[in-house]
């Protein structure tokens, strides 16, 4: 496992991001990682899922992991999902071809799950070396897409303690392993629900929350369609991870909570 930094640094109001790359085997996984000024080989890392047709950078996810690092002096990271961000020759687009494609590759090719599971724990793996992070607790967010593929990988990462998942149900063509795998999460988990989800209904949704094994566990649902998560509710599932990560509240005296 190899991990290239790509490009410099950048840092603003006390963040810093840095755009990797990890190799694994014939695999190019490209990759974000936030992390604040004063990190610790003890600090917390969070892994970001993004959604179908976004990519690793996409506004919300930028506004958590900012979230992450100023109000509570974690690190976050996040990867392109397949057929999604640089994964592509050309590039993030609209998000419409990355929607159809990665729509049929669910479909077609019942690889993918696993091959997202590697590339998640090898970039885990790559970011808790000693000279990169080190061995912190980790947590994961993630929502629709990000539950799709990363509900598979909290299930599979022993060191993933708290996970926030949503906007999914039991349903598509992975849902007997999204059953699975939900029978074998233990960990504290947030799960988000939107009532008048377009995409997952919320039937499905409660099917889901039903089949994990967490014996603390609670649903938040909020009216409204899928990209309609309120802000409130950002913010909030970020202060769930960082309480069960045991993060002190370490806001930067500049930071604001309504921006990220």
């Amino acid at each position: 496992m190899s991990l290239e930094w790509i490009g410099d640094a950048a840092t603003a109001r006390g963040v810093t991001e840095r755009r990797f790359d990890v190799g694994r085997a014939d695999r190019t996984i490209p990759g974000v990682l936030w992390e604040p000024a004063d990190r610790t080989p003890e600090t917390p890392l969070v892994l970001l899922g993004h959604g179908g047709s976004g990519h690793k950078r996409q506004e919300y996810l930028l506004a958590v992991a900012r979230q992450l690092v100023r109000h509570h002096g974690c690190a976050a990271a996040a990867i392109d999902g397949p057929v999604h961000g640089d994964r592509r020759a050309d590039g993030p687009g609209d998000g419409t071809a990355e929607m159809v494609e990665f729509s049929r590759l669910w479909r077609d090719d019942p690889a993918m799950t696993d091959a997202m599971v590697a590339d998640w724990r090898g970039t885990l793996d790559a970011l808790q070396a000693p000279e990169v992070l080190g061995t912190g607790p980790v947590g994961w967010w993630g929502l629709s897409m990000g539950t799709i593929l990363g509900l598979p990988v909290v299930a599979a990462e022993p060191r993933i303690l708290v996970a926030v998942l949503g906007l999914m149900g039991l349903t598509g063509p992975s849902k007997d392993r999204l059953r699975a795998d939900a029978a074998a999460v233990t960990c504290p988990l947030l799960f988000l629900v939107q009532w008048d989800d377009e995409l997952f209904a919320r039937a499905r949704a409660f099917d889901l929350f039903t089949e994990f094994a967490s014996t603390d566990k609670r649903l938040h649902a909020h009216p409204g369609g899928h990209v309609q998560v309120p802000a409130e509710e950002f913010r909030g599932s970020v202060a769930f991870l960082a309480k069960y990560l045991r993060v002190g509240d370490t806001a930067r005296p500049h930071a604001s909570s309504a921006s990220g």
